[in-house]
């Protein structure tokens, strides 16, 4: 078995193995919440591109359809109830506004749900809590370097020839 950095578990690694683990890990930590801000983000547009078409249609149905639809209607209204003309055309009109704001209504749902999604933002506020918690990270104590036992002036002195 060995370290993620490939090293045998069980041996001491130096602080550049250390801190060479610590920026990889760091960086695999920040191109995956940058890869969740993108999949959130595309979610969200795919969202508005789709109440956005939603309301598309409910236009072009409510501009293109009404002459055809309005004197269709009208015509058989009047043909199946003997009503006055024009009220039989106010009555194709009135469906047709009518299935119009269904659609504008479903339309307004889907915006909604995009808008309440706040993807990005919770990308943020994770990626804020991650930097905080490295921010207030302390390294662990280290045991103090043991004292020179014997303070004697030769002991000294031999230190200090090994040193130069």
């Amino acid at each position: 078995m060995s370290a993620p950095d490939g090293s045998p578990v069980g041996t001491e690694r130096s602080i550049g193995q250390l801190f060479a683990s610590a920026t990889t890990e760091m960086s695999a930590l920040v191109h995956d919440e940058i890869a969740l801000a993108k999949a959130q983000l595309r979610q969200d547009f795919k969202r508005g591109a789709t109440s956005g078409g939603v309301f598309s249609v409910a236009g072009a149905l409510l501009l293109f359809s009404l002459p055809m639809l309005n004197f269709a209607l009208a015509y058989g209204i009047h043909t199946w109830s003997k009503w006055n003309l024009a009220l039989c055309f106010l009555l194709s009109f009135a469906a047709n506004v009518l299935i119009a704001g269904v659609l504008a209504l479903i339309g307004l749902i889907l915006a909604k749900k995009a808008k309440k999604s706040q993807g990005p933002q919770k990308v943020a506020a994770s990626m804020k809590a991650t930097a905080g918690v490295l921010q207030k990270a302390k390294p662990h104590p280290r045991p103090e370097p043991t004292a020179l036992e014997d303070r004697s002036p030769a002991a000294i002195e031999a230190v200090a020839r090994s040193i130069s």
